[in-house]
């Protein structure tokens, strides 16, 4: 699936969603990812001051794959 991601919110969305996916509560994920809970409660809602190094990891650890394409 291709997600085209314009804004945070967009980001938030699909950590919810492959999160709930996966079966993971925030706390689980947070404690995956190393990270504090509130950390995963304000990612995914859309908080716009989340540090991007640990929102990298959380997509990662959720198998999220970033590309990039030239438009």
């Amino acid at each position: 699936m291709t997600v085209f991601i314009k804004k945070v919110a967009d980001i938030a969305r699909l950590v919810k969603e492959a999160r709930l996916e996966q079966g993971f509560t925030q706390v689980r994920l947070a404690q995956l990812c190393n990270v504090g809970t509130r950390f995963i409660v304000d990612l995914e809602k859309g908080k716009t001051t989340c540090q991007l190094d640990k929102t990298l990891h959380v997509l990662v650890n959720l198998g999220i794959r970033l590309e990039y394409n030239q438009l």
